[in-house]
């Protein structure tokens, strides 16, 4: 039998990487993205501290123009954006007309007649096709710009004093949350949105693809005085699931609604039409058989996607002292696995937080803060405890600026053994 072909895309950023990355991976899109350029535990603390910089052009950047184009993107977006002003963005999903994800994306007004869609790195070529396929009688052009843009992330504490140093056109202290704006840097002109996927203050540059590169190395040449470092797919992982932000593929997989994965409140029902509205007000009305949780697990391994998630059948009256390996002369609880209740998506040591952390989804029962599960890692029952979400920065302090705009590296959980590890 004849093995299925697996592609292979490259950023405009690949030959970069390839030079200055240890280990590349594939990541959302089948893109070959770096793993880490040195150690994900430092990568994950400096853009806690200081800045970080990530290639994320693996997503997609729809453009929509015509006088219908408010229109279609109102109709596929669950939220609304005919109250957006230009300059503004928008976070969504995407669904079918059963209610499940197609995508979560981010919508950017320029006008009334042009928007731009920006889509998860997994799923970007079934959403374009699908805004493309409604498109049609809407008097909107959709037009795939993806492989023209390069995105680059820069985020962390010092990110607005660090680009506020090459930034022509605009002023970033006036540049609020889920806003963007046209800029020069170094003479290339880009979309630059205050927005991110990190949990911390943060800008995500939109560039010409051929501009990239150069650009790429003036950011790190111009950014050693704040810090700056690159950082890969190991410390965006364990960056965003910090926060619990989901990611398309192995948390979303286009079985599930909103409510499922908690993003019902940018469900905006007041709206008379849009793809999925009646599905997911039945949805809504029939309740869930299952969560997306956030979980503490007594250990430090993280888990493996699709991990099975099992109900404690027993705890024994004793404790298990263990004679050899790295955790002898510890005491642990013997738990017995029960029923399998649900399994996880993603899974992380969590270096700020000092924890491992999971997530999944998890039977509707079995879903409340504290309830007590197991987790089979490594061959081991691992008792995972649902925990409140996100795990760090719980009121978006970092991510909207309002706190200290410089964080002592020395302060930071786990930075005196430099401790720190993923649309």
């Amino acid at each position: 039998m004849a093995k299925a072909r697996q592609t292979e895309r490259r950023t405009p950023l690949y030959d970069i990487h390839l030079r200055s990355a240890g280990q590349l991976v594939r990541g959302g899109g089948d893109y070959m993205l770096p793993l880490a350029y040195t150690s994900p535990i430092e990568e994950h603390v400096n853009t806690r501290t200081n800045v970080g910089l990530q290639d994320l052009s693996s997503m997609g950047e729809v453009d929509v123009k015509g006088p219908g184009a408010e229109r279609l993107v109102n109709r596929l977006l669950v939220n609304d954006v005919r109250d957006l002003f230009p300059g503004q963005v928008r976070y969504s999903t995407m669904c079918d007309e059963d209610g499940r994800i197609i995508d979560d994306v981010t919508a950017y007004k320029f006008g009334d007649e042009h928007f731009m869609i920006v889509t998860s790195s997994a799923p970007r070529k079934r959403s374009f096709r699908w805004i493309a396929d409604h498109a049609q009688g809407l008097s909107a052009y959709v037009t795939d710009l993806s492989g023209a843009v390069a995105l680059l992330s820069v985020q962390g504490p010092r990110s607005r004093d660090f680009l506020g140093t090459l930034v022509e056109d605009a002023a970033l202290d006036e540049l609020r949350f889920f806003r963007f704006a046209a800029v020069t840097i170094n003479d290339t002109e880009l979309i630059l949105s205050r927005s991110g996927y990190t949990g911390e203050l943060g800008y995500e540059l939109y560039t010409p693809a051929e501009e990239a590169a150069v650009l790429w190395e003036f950011l790190l040449a111009r950014g050693r005085d704040f810090g700056l470092r690159p950082y890969g797919v190991a410390a965006m992982q364990s960056l965003r699931i910090e926060k619990a932000f989901p990611l398309a593929g192995p948390d979303i997989d286009g079985s599930q609604s909103p409510f499922e994965v908690g993003l019902h409140r940018w469900i905006r029902f007041d709206k008379r039409d849009f793809v999925g509205r009646e599905a997911l007000l039945r949805r809504q009305d029939a309740g869930l058989p299952e969560r997306w949780v956030g979980l503490t697990l007594d250990g430090d391994l993280p888990a493996n996607n699709g991990d099975a998630i099992y109900s404690v059948a027993d705890v024994s009256a004793y404790r298990e002292r263990m004679y050899s390996g790295s955790e002898a002369g510890e005491t642990f609880d013997a738990e017995t696995a029960g029923t399998p209740v649900g399994r996880v998506t993603s899974s992380a040591r969590g270096h700020t937080v000092g924890k491992t952390l999971a997530l999944g989804y998890v039977a509707t029962s079995h879903s409340w803060v504290g309830a007590r599960l197991i987790i089979v890692v490594g061959g081991r029952p691992v008792v995972a405890t649902v925990s409140e979400t996100p795990f760090f920065d719980p009121q978006g302090i970092r991510l909207r600026a309002t706190g200290p705009r410089r964080v002592d590296d020395g302060g930071a959980p786990g930075s005196r053994a430099r401790r720190g590890s993923n649309r």
